[in-house]
């Protein structure tokens, strides 16, 4: 059974920047795709980024340049370091794991940034 668990979010200035991270669970994690999304208070459900098992990476529009997905493989973790934050980057942020079952969630970690 896969398991996904976030950590890492918190309080954090406008401007500052935060380091996510998502335990994965299951012995076949480097042929898993993995991503972010997040949701913020009364929005949809925002996609953030993906990686795919060979390390190929897309984001959003929205923090493109300011955001970076990774994993290691090693250690069945997944990491999105996030740079310049802003108020609007405010979400509950929720990793999730696509193995041969069907995607697995997270329970999400808080980011708050304060302006």
């Amino acid at each position: 059974q896969v398991q996904v668990v976030e950590s890492g979010g918190g309080l954090v200035q406008s401007g500052g920047s935060l380091k996510l991270s998502c335990s994965v669970s299951g012995s076949g994690f480097s042929s898993y795709g993995l991503g972010w999304y997040r949701q913020a208070p009364g929005k949809q459900r925002e996609w953030i980024a993906v990686i795919s098992a060979s390390g190929n990476t897309d984001y959003n529009g929205a923090v493109k340049g300011r955001f970076t997905i990774s994993r290691d493989n090693a250690k069945n973790m997944m990491y999105l370091q996030m740079n310049s934050l802003r108020p609007e980057d405010t979400a509950v942020y929720i990793c999730y794991a696509d193995s041969t079952r069907p995607r697995t969630w997270g329970q999400g970690t808080q980011v708050t940034v304060s302006s």
